[in-house]
């Protein structure tokens, strides 16, 4: 009788290189042996040498419940184990009120160990209703980060934290080693702007990228890294679309401040010329999607390993909320649970960068910013098997087939160099290359290892 689950037996690939004709040996929920060459025998065994074995990803930026009664975490884990995503870290801005206190959040992790087919981590934030003292039921709740914005999207839901505020946070925060998340937009800079431009009638699709300047991006992320420097606290820009931030980052992390940065899939693959012309307000995000001369200087730091991580920064609104003729009237944002990983693997290869900055930033970096390391991440012996296979192959994104909540992408048409064959999540398959194939509930709630 084998002593092993499951085998599967490919071509690993690891932060640091490709491990040809490797293998993994699985047994329970968590990979027990590794090698290469001929496998052990195991009570199930997947061949798929020709294709690559990478861990299960982690995005780090995901907006399940911004829309009430529309997606929610059970619906998003199945897009999410699609796109080879086997653990989604949830922003807390739900609707109707944000996960601002412990109640809230001892809610959500219920809702996650119900519904999920994919392992989840919670952000947490704070809010006037239950104040700044909430920080310690949240953090003994188990959230992995905080999440903060100096611009009010919803009032209530997504409200602006002042600087002030964001600096009691930050120290608060600080002792507990948990990362301060901030969205990073001026408030005053963006209403001055969108009513110059509203009032000249200037409000087609590519007046949104001319309302948020990177001027009005910068600014903001230099004072998050700022109250960092202040305050000792892990200072994290969550959405970076600019090179001038990664220069930012990189001063603060040179004068010996935990700076992090992350950027998100939309601003490597996608210019304002080509596919905001294209898809008008089916890409608008916050921040909005840049000149291609822009997007190429991000990928120098993407080449340059100064990235913390890439996400997705998902959220599916519906269509109904991307039509208007008046860009300023539709909502920012749109789904990238499965389109992360293929995106970004197909990004780095165009840029011949190698499939192990893939692992880095989707993967090991975001298991150690959320402080998840200890089992997730990567295919070590003794962390959680969570397993993706992807087949080598060029196909355009078709998004009437998605497993979201939603059914249209900006990435429609987009030529895709790898598709998810398969997921594993803590040794279950998950999703066959088709379907789902667990069952709701699978998914476990994840607390950080103390930092």
């Amino acid at each position: 009788m084998s002593d092993f689950d499951l085998v599967v037996r490919g071509n690993i690939v690891e932060p640091q290189g490709i491990v040809e004709d490797g293998w993994l040996a699985v047994r329970g929920t968590q990979v027990a042996a590794r090698g290469t060459g001929q496998p052990p025998a195991a009570r199930e065994t997947v061949d798929a040498r020709g294709q690559r074995i990478m861990p299960g990803v982690i995005d780090g930026q995901v907006h399940s419940g911004s829309q009430a009664n529309q997606e929610g975490l059970g619906w998003a884990s199945r897009a999410a184990a699609a796109g080879g995503v086997t653990v989604m870290v949830d922003m807390p801005y739900d609707d109707p009120e944000p996960v601002a206190s412990r109640p809230h959040l001892d809610a959500k992790i219920a809702e996650a160990e119900r519904d999920c087919h994919v392992d989840v981590a919670l952000f947490g934030t704070l809010n006037r209703e239950h104040g700044l003292a909430a920080a310690a039921g949240l953090i003994e709740g188990g959230v992995c980060a905080f999440k903060f914005s100096t611009f009010e999207a919803t009032p209530g839901r997504f409200p602006r934290i002042e600087e002030d505020d964001l600096y009691e946070a930050f120290q608060l925060i600080a002792p507990s080693g948990l990362a301060c998340s901030v969205h990073n937009q001026m408030q005053e800079l963006t209403r001055k702007n969108i009513a110059r431009l509203i009032e000249a009638g200037d409000t087609g699709w590519d007046a949104f990228m001319r309302a948020h300047t990177p001027l009005i991006e910068n600014l903001a992320t230099g004072i998050i890294y700022e109250l960092g420097a202040e305050t000792g606290a892990r200072a994290h820009a969550v959405h970076v679309s600019t090179a001038r931030g990664f220069e930012l980052c990189n001063m603060y992390r040179r004068a010996g401040h935990q700076a992090s940065i992350e950027t998100c899939v939309q601003y490597l693959m996608l210019n304002h010329e080509e596919h905001t012309r294209r898809f008008g307000a089916k890409t608008k995000h916050y921040p909005p999607i840049r000149p291609k001369a822009e997007v190429d200087r991000l990928w120098t730091h993407i080449a340059r390993d100064e990235c913390t991580f890439v996400s997705s920064d998902h959220v599916s609104w519906g269509l109904e909320r991307k039509g208007n003729p008046n860009v300023f009237k539709n909502a920012s944002g749109g789904p990238g649970l499965e389109t992360l990983l293929p995106a970004f693997w197909t990004g780095c290869e165009e840029h011949g960068i190698s499939p192990s900055m893939v692992v880095r930033q989707l993967c090991l970096n975001p298991a150690r910013h959320f402080l998840l390391d200890d089992r997730k991440g990567s295919l070590d012996v003794g962390r959680d098997a969570d397993i993706v296979i992807l087949s080598p192959e060029r196909y355009a994104f078709d998004p009437s087939v998605s497993l979201s909540a939603v059914k249209w992408s900006s990435f429609e048409g987009r030529e895709f160099r790898v598709r998810v064959a398969a997921t594993w999540c803590r040794g279950q398959q998950v999703y066959d290359g088709q379907r789902i194939v667990n069952q709701a509930g699978h998914g476990r709630f994840l607390r950080p290892r103390q930092a």
